[in-house]
This record gives C-alpha cells, sequence and structure tokens, in this order.
C-alpha cells in the first residue's frame, strides 16, 4: 500500500471514537484492500509513532492511538477528576473472575474466605467488566462469570493471554520485597490506563495473589 492509503488508515485512527478492526479499516477504500497489508501498515504506523507521545496499541476489540504512560501525568492535570474508587472487595473479585473464569460466586467466595456482596458483583457489571456466560451444571446452576472485552480494553490487552502469569507475577513481588504484604497488583500493576491508581491499588490489593496461589 502506499503512503496515500497509509495517510488515510492513520487519520482513521485518530479520529475514531472506538478502536478499528482490519475489517473496519477496508471499509475506508473502494478497491479491494488485503488485511495481510493493512496488518503491515499498522506495523509500519507503531514504528513511525515509536518516539511520539502516542502510540498505536493493538487491543481486544481492534487498534487504537492512545498516549503514553510518560505523557499521563500532564494529560490528568487537563482533566482533575479523581478515578472512581473501588473497594478492595471489588478488586479482589475482579482479579479472581480474570484468572480463574469462568468461575461462580460461591467459588470467588471460597478463594476470598468471605461473602461477596451483590454490591461488589453489580459494580463490576456496570462497569462492563464482568458478566454471566452461562450457568453451571449444579445444585441450584449458579451463573459462571467471565471477563469481557471492555475489561481486556481497559487494561490495553489484546487477549487473556496478554495477562502476567501468577507465578510470575509472585516472583517478580517477592524480588521486589513485596512478597511480605502480598499485594495483588495482578490487573492493575501492568494496566496502562490505571497507572494513576496505582497508590489507592496499594492499598486495596493485599491478599488476592496469595489465595490464588494456594487453590
Amino acid at each position: 500500500m502506499d503512503d496515500h492509503h497509509k495517510r488515510v488508515i492513520e487519520t482513521a485512527l485518530l479520529c475514531a471514537q472506538e478502536p478499528l478492526t482490519v475489517t473496519d479499516i477496508t471499509r475506508l477504500f473502494t478497491e479491494d484492500v488485503v488485511g495481510a497489508e493493512i496488518e503491515d501498515v499498522l506495523l509500519d504506523l507503531q514504528q513511525e509513532w515509536h518516539d511520539k507521545g502516542m502510540e498505536l496499541v493493538h487491543i481486544a476489540t481492534g487498534w487504537r492511538f492512545q498516549s503514553r504512560l510518560s505523557m499521563r501525568e500532564y494529560l490528568d492535570r487537563l482533566t482533575p477528576e479523581k478515578p472512581p474508587k473501588y473497594s478492595r472487595a471489588v478488586m479482589e473479585t475482579l482479579a479472581i473472575i480474570a484468572y480463574r473464569q469462568p468461575v461462580t460466586r460461591g467459588e470467588i467466595e471460597e478463594i476470598r474466605g468471605v461473602a461477596v456482596s451483590s454490591n461488589v458483583m453489580k459494580q463490576l457489571e456496570d462497569r462492563g467488566w464482568v458478566e454471566v456466560i452461562g450457568h453451571k451444571e449444579t445444585i441450584g446452576r449458579p451463573g459462571l462469570y467471565a471477563t469481557t472485552k471492555q475489561f481486556l480494553d481497559d487494561l490495553s490487552l489484546t487477549n487473556l493471554q496478554s495477562l502476567p502469569i501468577l507465578k510470575t507475577l509472585r516472583r517478580w513481588l517477592l524480588l521486589s520485597n513485596w512478597g511480605k504484604r502480598s499485594w495483588s497488583l495482578i490487573l492493575l500493576l501492568l494496566s496502562r490506563q490505571w497507572l494513576s491508581w496505582m497508590r489507592t491499588v496499594k492499598r486495596l490489593f493485599k491478599s488476592t495473589l496469595k489465595k490464588l496461589s494456594k487453590k
């Protein structure tokens, strides 16, 4: 594809309100365009923007431009609103669902060692991070919870395989001298969108990783 096609794709991505898939991008052109050619252009654009304040990333629902982490502290000054605060119970529940999905509410309670309130599950569902994808064939047929594509997008992840491996993350925490505190930074440590939440997360997340590794 020539430079003109590349500029069209770049402009569309910069102006798009939502991530664009390769199929979306093919609709920009009247002539037949091969998906492999578009993917090559996307990789070229990633390289061209590697030293700029924006970056082109591939997430679960497609491709999008987003600001780099190094720019986040400056951009936050334009929108000084505080991010929503989530309790330790909410974040631990989300971590368990992310790593043990599909999982029932009872199984979450078994791992955490305490009851999971309906309000916790409602917050996660309202945020669009988890959903019921089926029912377990057992007494009462409890709902099976799993994370959504919105969850992956908010963490700038392409798929669930992009989540850090539990054993690897636990070893990293120990090497970082954080092992005794067992902070469950499972989700938020690697989140491009939520690094500004780090101080809050350290206070809220403490025990989930240890509980998960024992189960």
